[in-house]
Order: structure tokens, then sequence, then C-alpha cells
């Protein structure tokens, strides 16, 4: 099944303890994407400048993927992020953030993607993601992301998405800090309770948390000690999950929980490589490859 996302592409200047790359193809939709293509046929909706490089659209839509809801403005320039990691590669420091053309992102659906049945929200402002949410009102699954600027500057219009929301995705911290408790458990349930049918908490290397009305469980990372850069890791982590969930076309608790081993195996490529540099050399076949060892790995 078609699935659609709607989020920033961006242009990301990476530092981490060993090399620096500039001029990155980022963007939480972007890497969504790219994550998702490997499942199902993924719709992008986004915004970028006249800077854009046309062979950042041209391999996008060599994955397959529906650029047809990417704007270009003209005149304007694209999103960039530039960021430090800190030797731990979990802390980040960000140097720089120019949102340009995304400050104004009021993203308008092309029709055929209005008919779409599973939605991501990446990461972005609740009022423009309540906006998407209300011109694909056959959706069958809707999730989003959200960010600990949004908890504190915009907690309404966060609570009033989360009530129309099937599922969100946050990090750890951004669950302590929306709910006020330091233990994830808790703060798991309680924003399950502020909405959303079913909670995703990311632990970063120490993998996610699943939070339903009917079970809690955790599901570890992929062991890989080749971190060359984690941004993009939980936007992969989300794209391999909901495009499981799309192929599958169903969300059945088992569904779930296999589609986030694939999320946590996607995102597991995603570190291997500064921006899409890694994800551009694998296939299905190595995700289901390294599933295999995922699930050998699960056993005892």
């Amino acid at each position: 099944m078609p699935l659609v996302v709607v989020g920033s592409v961006a242009i990301d200047n990476i530092e981490t303890p060993k090399a620096r790359r500039d001029n990155c193809l980022g963007g939480s939709a972007t890497h969504f994407s790219y994550a998702a293509s490997f499942f199902t046929s993924v719709r992008l909706v986004g915004v970028v400048g006249e800077d854009w490089p046309a062979e950042h659209t041209e391999l996008l839509a060599g994955r397959g993927i529906d650029v047809s809801g990417l704007s270009q403005v003209a005149g304007g320039k694209t999103f960039t992020w530039t960021g430090r990691y800190e030797p731990n590669m979990n802390d980040r420091e960000t140097l720089e953030v120019e949102l340009n053309v995304f400050g104004q992102f009021d993203p308008v659906l092309p029709e055929d993607y209005r008919q779409a049945k599973y939605v991501f929200l990446a990461n972005g402002v609740p009022s423009v993601q309540m906006k998407v949410l209300s011109q694909v009102p056959g959706r069958r699954l809707a999730v989003a992301d959200t960010m600990d600027l949004w908890i504190q500057t915009q907690r309404d219009d966060l609570e009033a998405l989360m009530r129309e929301l099937d599922g969100l995705v946050l990090n750890d911290s951004e669950a302590k800090l929306i709910t006020g408790t330091e233990n994830l458990v808790e703060a798991g349930h309680a924003v399950r309770d502020m909405g959303p049918k079913f909670v995703i908490i990311k632990k970063g290397e120490h993998g996610a948390m699943f939070f339903g009305e009917h079970e809690t469980y955790v599901l570890p990372a992929y062991p890989t000690a080749n971190v060359i850069d984690p941004t993009g890791a939980g936007d992969s982590f989300a794209g391999g999950m909901m495009g499981y969930l799309a192929e599958q076309d169903n969300f059945e608790p088992e569904t779930l929980k296999r589609a986030m081993a694939y999320g946590t195996l996607a995102a597991s490529f995603n570190v291997e490589g500064f921006g899409l540099e890694r994800m551009k050399e694998i296939t299905r076949e190595d995700i289901e490859g390294r599933m295999v060892e995922y699930q050998k790995m699960l056993s005892f």
C-alpha cells in the first residue's frame, strides 16, 4: 500500500569526532522515505529551495519514491542543519539551523496522495501536522514524530494532534519532558493516555519501547560497532517500521512487533555512513540477512 510522508527535506553539515561531511542529503522525510522504500511505495511531501541539487531528486526518484509532492521555491534556500556529535556518538550539539523555505512550509497534498491509507507525519510544527491529517480523511493508520521544541512551545497544539493519532514516536528525553516523569514505563503509558493508540519510545543505542493497550515490550538495537553518523537514525527506524506495515497492509500486534524490528535494522544500516551513503549500498536482501541475525540474537 502507498505510504505518504510529510516533513523536512534538508541539507546537513555533519561533524563527528573522526570526520566531517558538508552538503549531505538529509531531513526527516528524506531518511524516512529512503528506509520505507525498501518495503513499499512512498509519496514524499516536502519543500526545497532553488539551491536544491537536481541529483538529490533523481536519487529519491530512483528508489521509486514519488516526488511529485516535493515543491521547489524559486529564489528560496533549502532548510540547512549543522551539527556536531560528541565522542560517545549519542549526544550532539546543533551548531546552526537555517529553516529557510521550511519555515513557511504549508503542505498541500496532491489529489492522489489524499487517498493514502498510511500516513507518517515526520517531525514538524504540530498545527501543520494537523492540517495534513485533515487532507487524508480516509486514512487507516496515522503516526507522527515530534520533538522537545514543540513540547515546550506548542503543547496545546501537540496534545490536540495526539488525540487524532494512531501512533506517536518520540525519544526518551521527549517522553520524560511531556509527562514530567523520569520512569520511562510510566512515561510511555502516560503519553498513550493522551490519545495515541500506541506509543514508541526510541532509546538510541538501547533500542525502543512499545506501549499498546494490551502489551508493553522492549526491542534492543542491532549491535553494530561501525557507527559513522547517527543523523537520521530515528527517521530511518520510523521509515522501516511504517514501510513494513504498509507492505503488509495491517497493523495487528504481531505485525507491529516485526515492523519495529525492521525499523531497528533500517536504523542500524543508516548509522554506518554519512547521510544516505550506507543506505545507497544495501538491498532488501541485506536487511533480511540482518533480520536472521537479529532473530537469533533474541532467541534463548
